[in-house]
């Protein structure tokens, strides 16, 4: 969806929290600071600051209760404002979040998908007018953290790729929020994801034409899709009357579960002719250790990746995989956001869902069973 391309207002950098003798722009004593509770004039934030002896920026963090302030300053501000009485101006907070024209977007560091799809997004929001701004989750920073993150950045909208849990966080009626990766059933919010319990299924269709019936599946753990791919999994299973012979490994979306998955398999001392892998990462990780422990693949064990990241199309790895439309996937969040601004609806009326069809893509990682 497109619209005229607006222009985008620098505006500052964020502010950290003063410390020392820098913080302080007036003494703790009430003379000067701001009118009294009850005098009628309403106060202000600058009001707020000078009583508990912090700088403005400081008092703005901590009235929108986010990260930054120490606990004293914290609480000195807090004192201060139930002092004087003071409330936030609503219509000041939202005519500035209007005019950011910034997308917020968190996503994970370590996920090779989330990247493909970032690029699709920046393509989408700048069709739109808009711009992005990145919030990582990564092992020491989480999903909490990096939101916040977004929301103190005055973004318009939020875009959350992969939330492992339900997000919690107050973004107020005016801001859409889009989930990529979640079904409906799991968020309260836009969602957008790939059908991923039919994509599981074309995986072990695709084995099954191969002549396969001893396939197993290493699946994602609680990550997003995962409770999907592993019923698709255990139903064409079990449509192709191979549901005695189903086995479930447990993995996550990562290389070393496919490590790690590999040599629980090569442990059991018979190996499965096939595997269905939560992710490319994990089928990877499942397809390096098994060649290093000199299993053919797929001469002795057949592969079958998700997401079709581009890793998966290196000629060493030649992946066979379920692809998931990044592209599509990206201009559908950017445009159920962008609809929602448009019409000002925010986050009001019923949260919608865009489910896409996944696409086998075979390549040299699968093979006929011997």
């Amino acid at each position: 969806m497109s619209t005229p391309k607006a222009s985008r207002p620098s505006g500052p950098k964020g502010p950290k929290e003063s410390m020392g003798p820098k913080e302080s722009m007036g003494s703790k004593d009430s003379t000067g600071d701001g009118p009294e509770a009850g005098s009628g004039k309403r106060p202000t934030l600058l009001d707020v600051a000078r009583r508990a002896g912090v700088s403005r920026a400081t008092a703005s963090l901590v009235i929108r209760d986010a990260p930054g302030p120490s606990a004293e300053s914290r609480e000195r501000v807090r004192q201060a404002a139930a002092e004087l009485d003071y409330r936030p101006d609503q219509a000041a907070q939202l005519l500035r979040r209007r005019n950011s024209r910034l997308f917020g977007v968190m996503f994970s560091a370590q996920e090779p998908f989330h990247a493909d799809l970032i690029e699709n997004i920046y393509a989408a929001t700048e069709e739109a007018g808009y711009d992005v701004v990145l919030s990582a989750v990564v092992p020491s920073r989480g999903e909490r953290r990096a939101v916040e993150s977004l929301i103190t950045s005055r973004c318009e909208a939020m875009i959350l790729i992969g939330a492992r849990e339900a997000c919690t966080a107050d973004f107020g009626p005016q801001v859409p929020v889009v989930e990529i990766g979640r079904s409906r059933n799991e968020t309260a919010f836009d969602a957008v994801h790939t059908a991923d319990e039919e994509g599981a299924r074309i995986a072990v269709d695709h084995l099954v034409s191969l002549g396969h019936s001893d396939i197993v599946h290493v699946d994602g753990g609680e990550r997003p899709g995962a409770a999907e791919r592993r019923a698709g999994y255990l139903d064409a299973m079990r449509r192709h009357g191979l549901g005695g012979r189903a086995r479930v490994v447990p993995g996550d979306y990562t290389e070393l579960s496919g490590s790690e998955a590999a040599r629980t398999l090569l442990a059991a001392g018979i190996l499965p002719t096939a595997v269905v892998a939560g992710n490319d990462q994990c089928a990877i990780g499942l397809l390096i250790e098994l060649r290093h422990a000199g299993v053919d693949v797929p001469g002795r064990v057949s592969i079958v990746g998700y997401d079709d990241i581009r890793s998966a199309r290196l000629a060493h790895i030649d992946l066979t995989t379920v692809r998931q439309d990044a592209r599509q996937m990206a201009k559908l969040a950017v445009q159920a956001a962008v609809e929602r601004l448009d019409s000002g609806t925010g986050m009001n009326g019923e949260a919608r869902e865009f489910s896409l069809a996944p696409q086998l893509v075979v390549r040299g990682s699968t093979g006929p069973v011997r």
